[in-house]
């Protein structure tokens, strides 16, 4: 059994530990709670936006033009990695890491041999994992989950959509952890560019009858197109910023509950222990009495 100082040392340390993990939840669940009503307002207005463009191009001809829409052959494809600056989240980082590289190994294959696979990391715990696995990065926007404005991700989005337009990248997808609740987030890989305009049947019947366009249908798409990316990609860092708090206020409330439970498992062995000592000492205090009679 260890000694009671270093049973008092372990109860201090771990009291410290709880300190800190509590305070850490206490801060996540504070981000949380703001990021959560901020995605709360902003998904049914991308929903609706994204409906509205899919309305409008079900006008169109089916053989639109866009710079955007445009199919090609995925020769150059480039991965928009999504995780989070720092630890203390659970599975969080590591577990979007390993879908990620199982993605590309699995769909791009060929690509990978030819050195046409290249990553965008955003956040710091992703930018470690691609280097150690020797992959391209090309960009690292670290920064902006410190400071989350649509004004810094409408930059981000500007820059994949000119990578995109000047034919440096043939596909663009982004990979994330999508916010469900609090304790829940899921996986997700989205194709950012080339922008899939399909509709169903029943929508493109309304449509034509919803609407009226001014100037022409193809200007309004022309305008819209980059306004929903920019929109999208808004949402997308949002969505995985709330659910890093979610996984980091579980995290820590469970850090925090096992702390707890050390503390008492050890103030019982430390009780236990000075028990001992204090029986002991009557044992000898009592012993040496009987040996001066």
């Amino acid at each position: 059994m260890a000694s009671l100082k270093e049973l008092k040392n372990r109860i201090s340390s771990i009291s410290t530990t709880k300190q800190i993990t509590s305070a850490m939840k206490m801060i996540s669940a504070a981000k949380l709670k703001r990021g959560q009503d901020k995605i709360v307002q902003i998904r049914p207005y991308s929903n609706k936006f994204t409906e509205i463009l899919q309305e409008v191009s079900s006008n169109l001809d089916k053989n639109i033009s866009s710079i955007y829409t445009e199919t090609r052959n995925p020769e150059k494809v480039l991965i928009v990695l999504l995780a989070s600056n720092r630890g203390l989240c659970g599975a969080f980082n590591n577990n979007i890491c390993k879908i990620a590289i199982k993605h590309i190994e699995d769909n791009y294959s060929t690509q990978i041999q030819n050195n046409n696979v290249k990553f965008f990391c955003i956040g710091k715990k992703a930018d470690d994992f691609i280097k150690k696995l020797k992959y391209e990065i090309i960009k690292n926007g670290d920064e902006i989950l410190d400071d989350l404005t649509f004004e810094k991700t409408t930059e981000y989005a500007e820059f994949l959509m000119k990578n995109f337009v000047n034919g440096t990248y043939d596909k663009i997808e982004i990979i994330y952890n999508s916010f469900v609740n609090a304790t829940v987030y899921n996986q997700t890989i989205e194709q950012f560019l080339p922008v899939s305009l399909s509709n169903n049947d029943n929508t493109e019947k309304n449509a034509k009858s919803d609407y009226i366009f001014e100037p022409s249908v193809e200007k309004i798409i022309e305008e819209m197109v980059p306004k929903s990316l920019k929109i999208q990609l808004h949402k997308i860092i949002l969505d995985s910023f709330v659910a890093e708090q979610g996984a980091r206020t579980t995290a820590m409330h469970q850090a925090t509950d096992n702390a707890t439970e050390l503390i008492k498992e050890s103030t019982l062995m430390y009780n236990k222990a000075r028990q001992a000592a204090i029986t002991n000492e009557l044992i000898e205090i009592t012993s040496g009495a009987e040996c001066l009679k």
